[in-house]
């Protein structure tokens, strides 16, 4: 954590410090860590979440080519006002992440709207990635019932629950993390004062404005996102007849582990193909530049959040690992709420990955922390939101891969805008875990 707040590369730093915990703990084997178990999760990383990447980085690139990210700015500006521009990213963000979108997407989408926001309404960018993070990884992701986020999908089959699992505590622990979130936000805009700062990419963003689309139009691609990855996972996916997944040559899946990637693969392509077809004027002289910009963008961000998910895998494959990972059980006494809690907090800090935590805790104690609950009297309903809860905290420490990938789309440092990152995506969770651990203590799930 400390290399990464100095600004070293995690394309090296990921590598290296998890062969040094191999030394460390186990005296080796460092050549088969490097090679069967980090290469192995960062490669299969790169497999499973390029395409969402990819598309990601040419659709936030061909919003802002296209101008669409300067009229949404500005038509947002002129409904809430240049005082509600912190807010107005955070809801934009909310919004796209509970419909099914995925945060990585979000925050290259979302990047040049909120850039541009920001800089309207003057206000200093070293804020967009909290603010940023406030809408995408925090209460959308772990809070509010039905969200269709991987965080509140894991939990199901050990716990036997559905997406709205103790929805009204769900509410709750959202509200907390929204409300504080924003009021720190807009705490720190004041204290920092007026001035976005500028540099060459974010002056290059300043260029013809002859020919602009309208609202309509340039809402309308954000909208088909929303719209497409949601008709994608629910209706024309569950439709199609994917029997031939469970062949060999298709990796002997079925459709169910696939669904979430392939709704955002379809929603992105055609959502980026209308967004051309609306702009083509606008867009067509530079378009090869625009789409090669665009992917270039993907890929220093993709490979470094891989490479913090090798690190995770070489840490979790510790025996040191598996000795933390029996103690947390301990914790709390016979309260297995603050157990769960605790434990999850820990391995999601620990490996730098809120889904890879998640899965970790369960995966190893999950039926322990069932019938911990059922000898209790804890409903599976609240293990469920305990544990989508606890992942939304110390995931977010600085070696985290959203935050990394987060920080490079911004073209920021640890350094210039990580504090405020950790105040809304690090404590305020925090904070709101414990309001939950407390509230389903005394009145149980609701």
């Amino acid at each position: 954590m400390f290399l990464a707040y100095r600004g070293l590369s995690l394309l090296l730093l990921a590598p290296a410090m998890a062969l040094l915990a191999v030394l460390a703990a186990e005296g080796g084997p460092v050549l088969a860590s490097y090679t069967q178990i980090f290469m192995q999760a960062t490669g299969g990383f790169i497999i499973q979440y390029f395409p969402l990447f990819l598309l990601g980085a040419v659709f936030g690139k061909l919003m802002e080519a296209s101008g669409s990210a300067r009229v949404l700015a500005d038509g947002i500006i002129r409904r809430l006002g240049p005082g509600k521009a912190i807010l107005a990213v955070v809801l934009s963000c909310a919004v796209m992440t509970y419909g099914g979108v995925s945060l990585f997407v979000v925050a290259f989408a979302v990047w040049p709207i909120a850039a541009a926001l920001f800089r309207e309404a003057d206000l200093p960018k070293v804020l967009i990635p909290a603010t940023i993070a406030l809408g995408a990884f925090t209460f959308t992701m772990t809070s509010l019932p039905g969200t269709p986020a991987i965080q509140n999908a894991i939990p199901m089959p050990y716990f036997g629950t559905t997406p709205f699992a103790a929805p009204g505590l769900g509410l709750i622990t959202g509200a907390l993390m929204l409300g504080f979130g924003w009021a720190w936000l807009e705490y720190r805009a004041r204290a920092l004062g007026p001035g976005y700062g500028t540099d060459p990419e974010d002056s290059a963003e300043e260029k013809d404005a002859d020919s602009t689309p309208s609202l309509a139009v340039a809402a309308l691609p954000l909208v088909l996102v929303l719209a497409l990855n949601l008709a994608f996972t629910f209706v024309l996916i569950p439709a199609m007849d994917t029997g031939y997944l469970s062949q060999p040559e298709f990796g002997e899946t079925d459709v169910g582990s696939v669904r979430g990637v392939w709704s955002i693969i379809s929603a992105l392509t055609l959502a980026s193909l209308a967004l051309v077809a609306l702009n083509w004027r606008r867009l067509a002289e530079g378009m090869g530049e625009t789409l090669e910009d665009g992917a270039q963008d993907s890929l220093k961000p993709i490979f470094n959040t891989a490479s913090l998910v090798g690190f995770g895998a070489v840490i979790a494959s510790l025996s040191a690992f598996g000795v933390i990972r029996d103690w947390v059980v301990t914790v709390g006494g016979d309260n297995p709420l603050i157990s769960l809690a605790v434990g999850t907090s820990l391995l999601a800090g620990m490996t730098g990955s809120a889904s890879g935590g998640m899965s970790i805790a369960l995966s190893t104690l999950g039926e322990t922390y069932l019938e911990m609950g059922q000898a209790a009297g804890v409903s599976p309903e609240l293990l469920h939101r305990v544990t989508a809860v606890a992942t939304g905290g110390l995931d977010a420490l600085p070696h985290n891969g959203a935050v990394i990938t987060l920080l490079t789309i911004c073209g920021l440092t640890h350094r210039e805008a990580y504090r405020d990152i950790a105040v809304v995506a690090v404590l305020i969770p925090i904070l709101a875990l414990v309001v939950l651990v407390t509230l389903g203590t005394l009145f149980g799930s609701f």
